[in-house]
């Protein structure tokens, strides 16, 4: 059943009313003029909010686009889930438009319901359905999360749930993987991404929504396009079309960052990275 925007209201007020007037951003180790996340999923156990804080706490920048599916309201109907990290990372994002970082939030389809918010703003987020961004070197890139590119999605709403659900259960399996991993002392390594390259039909998805959504952004005369959606970051030229997408902060904790000259670079942040970040937080539960 789908969920009407006036359903998750109350949340994003209080979220909003919740956030802290304190800033933890004292000496962030690298400035871009652009950083563009997406498919946080927060919501879901699934979520590397705890990377995402530490990614967040080492980098500033003056504009910062979160393209989608950022809150899962797809689990959280089915299962309320909301730690504290979550929290924490909706509250720097507010954080952040405060301090003066230009914030869009363009919303995907598992945070479908902020669609009904396009226009409005939340402590300075401003929520579009899309946008286009002019790089430092002039070139205009169309910033969208990519579901409207999806078949599966639009046509076939039942099977995007399912498939989302098995999803979720990759995740899980992958969880528990990593655990022995780490104590045998063997890095970071993503089971469902794996699949993904393995499996051939998932291959040929992932090439057919890299060109429409190269195509689409081609025919409105854009230079490029960055989105989200697929998990899949990526960044290379399409028929003459930038295509960027920034990836995910469930599996490959990737974003797309714009330097202050205008050049574009995919990056990621790894485990040891976000150690800093955990210690920190269990020495606040110890405290």
């Amino acid at each position: 059943m789908r969920v009407g925007p006036d359903a998750f209201a109350p949340l994003m007020r209080g979220m909003v009313d919740s956030a802290p007037h304190d800033d933890d951003d004292q000496h962030p180790t690298r400035r871009y003029r652009a950083i563009f996340i997406s498919d946080i999923h927060l919501g879901t156990a699934g979520c590397q909010a705890y990377a995402l804080l530490s990614f967040l706490k080492a980098h500033r920048s003056d504009y910062l686009y979160l393209v989608g599916d950022i809150v899962d309201g797809w689990q959280l109907r089915r299962r309320w889930y909301w730690p504290q990290s979550h929290n924490d990372v909706v509250q720097k994002l507010l954080r952040r438009a405060r301090k003066g970082c230009k914030v869009v939030f363009i919303p995907g389809n598992h945070d479908e319901f902020a669609r009904g918010f396009l226009g409005h703003e939340f402590g300075g987020i401003e929520v579009r359905e899309d946008t286009v961004h002019t790089t430092a070197d002039g070139r205009k890139l169309w910033v969208m999360h990519g579901d409207y590119f999806d078949g599966v999605i639009q046509c076939a709403r039942w099977l995007a749930i399912v498939g989302d659900n098995l999803y979720e259960f990759t995740l899980k399996l992958n969880r528990h993987l990593n655990t022995m991993r780490t104590r045998l002392g063997l890095p970071y390594w993503s089971l469902s991404a794996y699949l993904k390259q393995k499996v051939k039909t998932a291959l040929n998805y992932v090439t057919d929504f890299e060109v429409a959504v190269a195509n689409a952004a081609r025919s409105l005369g854009h230079d490029g396009v960055v989105c989200g959606h697929i998990h899949r970051a990526e960044m290379r030229d399409i028929g003459g079309t930038l295509y960027c997408n920034d990836g995910d902060w469930v599996e490959s904790r990737s974003a797309l960052v714009e330097h202050m000259d205008g050049h574009l670079e995919l990056v990621y942040w790894n485990a040891e990275q976000t150690s800093g970040v955990l210690s920190h937080a269990q020495q606040e539960v110890a405290a």
